[in-house]
């Protein structure tokens, strides 16, 4: 097959991704990420829900203003209210999108319908929806020129009824239209012919974008887009490293990185830059603690290495026998980036630039202070230290709370004690308390401090990098009444890492 066609790709990390459990990105993340995302080249950009909540708006209206290139777009229910919130929040958008829609299947239709003002039988209930989905894609045609629709929980709806509401909303002006496996309950000879029939059996269909959106609950979500647009799909949405509500979505680097491999196969190709994968994987990765595998395809730490005797010797022969793509090719150099003390801000600003990070000149100067802290302590600091002090340097920007002095005792016979002094709104407290352990003990003082009852959910732990001297990353859960927030610190002594992550997660639930 001949590469002709392009295939957009819809990246959902700030949406759909966001999603997965125990996971928050706020409004500075959120464009940190975003900027990442336009260098990978993405087509489109899905922001987040604005009607979710102000700080999402905020996000929305933020990463719209500011990205250049990429379409915008914002999630809405098939609700007035949500939509006008898109309309506003897209409003300085260059090319701004929305997406809305309607649950399809009989499971949604009678579950989450089952109010008799949608009607008290399933063909109401299925009429009423459709009049619903295309009035909203209507009202979202008053704000945008580019409206998608979702049709929730295609993969397991009737065909038939699947085919009326994409042929009503295509009327109604819907110029993508998203067949989502919202369950990943699909298989992917069973998904593609969905796809296939709806080029079909929908007579308007050449008027919009087909686009597919798969989740991996069966381990089939890239396999099912795929095959999706092996059939058909021209758009295919997905997220970095595969993360999302439950199992988590198709990973957007597994796919293009499948369309470009066995181009002889899909005969399609995309715009994305390929050597932006690895940076954008491990940014996501940083900034929403979620570790990448060593496994994992494409951008996992072990995705080029080889140790078996038998595969090393054929590598060193001819690197093809078990390599099917450059790790070049997804930016992995293969050389280990090391920064000492002796390095210059010019020389940290370039290697931090490198991995995707754009600091003001304050923020430069705040991050080089504790780069040259850790440096000293360390000897030699790694891309991976520097993503976790770009975090511990650079807090959220409301810190009422600020970590100035900590000192904590403990021993086999010793009763666990901590001293913290902590700045509270600029003023200076100091407390001290025991607990059942070093780390309790600092909780416990810093929740005298600040007469919080927060209630640490989880606590996290892990080396970012190798050896006696490495990085510690500590992420907590806090909640405070219906609140939630996740907090972070990393420093080369774990009792301070977990002081800072404590501290950072009642910042951020201010």
């Amino acid at each position: 097959m001949k590469t002709t066609a392009k295939i957009a790709v819809f990246d959902t990390t700030l949406r759909d991704g966001e999603q997965a459990a125990g996971t928050r990105l706020g409004s500075r993340d959120k464009i940190r990420l975003a900027r990442q995302l336009a260098r990978l080249k993405v087509d489109i950009i899905e922001a987040g829900f604005p009607a979710s909540s102000p700080e999402d708006f905020d996000a929305v209206r933020k990463i719209a203003q500011e990205i250049k290139g990429p379409t915008i777009c914002a999630l809405s229910r098939a609700v007035a209210a949500d939509i006008e919130s898109c309309g506003k929040a897209l409003a300085k958008a260059a090319r701004p999108r929305i997406h809305t829609g309607i649950g399809v299947s009989d499971i949604h239709v009678m579950g989450k319908f089952r109010d008799e003002r949608y009607g008290k039988t399933l063909e109401a209930k299925r009429a009423k929806l459709v009049v619903q989905a295309v009035d909203a894609v209507k009202r979202a045609r008053n704000c945008v020129g580019d409206v998608q629709f979702y049709a929730e929980d295609a993969g397991r709806a009737e065909p038939l009824y699947l085919f009326e509401m994409l042929e009503a909303v295509i009327d109604a002006g819907a110029t993508v239209v998203n067949i989502p496996d919202t369950t990943g309950y699909t298989v992917p000879e069973q998904y593609g012919q969905l796809i296939r029939g709806i080029r079909d059996n929908v007579p308007n269909i050449a008027r919009a974008t087909i686009s597919v959106h798969c989740h991996d609950d069966l381990g089939l979500a890239v396999a099912n887009s795929l095959a999706g647009i092996r059939n058909g799909a021209r758009q295919v949405e997905g997220t970095i490293n595969g993360i999302g509500e439950r199992a988590g979505n198709a990973a957007l680097e597994e796919i293009v990185m499948g369309i470009r491999t066995r181009a002889d196969y899909y005969g399609v190709s995309t715009g994305v830059e390929p050597r932006e994968f690895f940076r954008t994987s491990r940014m996501v990765a940083d900034l929403l603690g979620m570790p990448v595998p060593a496994n994992k395809a494409i951008v996992g730490l072990n995705a080029f290495a080889h140790s078996s005797g038998i595969h090393v010797d054929g590598f060193l022969k001819d690197r093809q026998t078990y390599e099917i793509m450059r790790p070049a090719d997804v930016g992995v150099t293969g050389s280990r980036v090391v920064l000492t003390a002796r390095t210059g801000r010019a020389g940290l600003r370039s290697r931090l630039e490198k991995l995707g990070y754009q600091l003001s000149r304050q923020e430069l100067d705040t991050m080089y202070q504790r780069f040259l802290v850790v440096a000293d302590k360390k000897q030699e600091v790694l891309d991976e230290d520097l993503a976790a002090l770009v975090h511990d340097a650079l807090p959220p920007a409301e810190q009422n709370l600020k970590l100035e002095y900590l000192h904590s005792y403990s021993g086999t016979t010793a009763i666990p004690t901590a001293t913290v002094r902590l700045l509270v709104n600029g003023k200076p407290k100091e407390g001290a308390s025991i607990g059942d352990g070093p780390v309790d003990a600092v909780y416990k003082a810093i929740a005298g401090l600040t007469a919080t009852h927060a209630k640490l959910l989880r606590y996290d732990i892990r080396a970012v990098t190798e050896g006696t001297e490495a990085m510690g990353e500590v992420t907590v859960h806090l909640e405070i009444g219906n609140r939630r927030a996740m907090g972070r610190g990393a420093s080369t002594d774990i009792i301070e890492a977990s002081a800072k992550a404590y501290v950072d997660g009642l910042n951020r639930l201010g």
